[in-house]
């Protein structure tokens, strides 16, 4: 049926309710692992009471507290920019960028060792937040090198994984070494260029 023009401009400006309630769901749950030490310390009952929504309101989107944590820890991460596949340096510089940029937030990186921490109590929901989430934005990284070795951009008999390991154990630890001061602004072109030094034919 076709919405009249009354109709339409009857509804309220801004994002549509839906749109509403699931980010404040999201958010509030983010507050809870930041605030309440982990997976633990968030239930249903809190995030609806955090979100002034119901609690059937988040059973509509989310099954449990399991899929809404990972959901909401998705949705802390910015999408690593699409690769290009011009230039191996432009493309890894690119990633890590956007790595710094998703772990120069105090709050995010609270969530994810909270989250981290519990990984014992809860290893499917790491496995799955491993699986869904974190592996996908590995294999970009994995691609781009891929094809650098067959451009001939990198060596031949480049080790993916580990310079994948190599690469993002690099710019994690960087972004949460305590003492250290902020992420220089050029980090991430110094990285990579540290590490294609080591990568490229000779």
């Amino acid at each position: 049926m076709t919405q009249t023009t009354d109709q339409l401009a009857a509804r309220p400006p801004g994002r549509p309710r839906s749109e509403r309630a699931a980010k404040a769901i999201v958010d509030a749950t983010l507050d809870l692992l930041a605030e309440e030490g982990g997976v633990a310390g968030v239930s249903i009952e809190a995030v609806a009471a955090r979100a002034g929504v119901g609690k059937t309101t988040i059973y509509r989107r989310w099954p449990n507290k399991e899929a809404l944590i990972i959901d909401a820890l998705a949705a802390l991460k910015e999408p690593f920019p699409e690769p290009r596949g011009e230039s191996v340096r432009d493309d890894l510089t690119a990633i890590a960028r956007a790595f710094v940029a998703n772990k120069s937030d105090k709050k995010r990186l609270d969530c994810y060792w909270s989250v981290l921490g519990s990984s014992e109590r809860y290893p499917e929901l790491i496995a799955r937040f491993t699986r869904e989430v974190i592996e996908p934005r590995r294999e970009v990284i994995r691609e781009v090198l891929r094809r650098g070795v067959a451009s001939g951009q990198l060596r031949s008999d480049l080790d993916v994984e580990l310079t994948q390991w190599v690469l993002t154990g690099a710019m994690a630890n960087r972004a949460r070494a305590f003492g250290a001061g902020p992420v220089p602004e050029d980090f991430a072109e110094r990285v990579i260029d540290t590490l294609l030094a080591g990568l490229t034919p000779r």
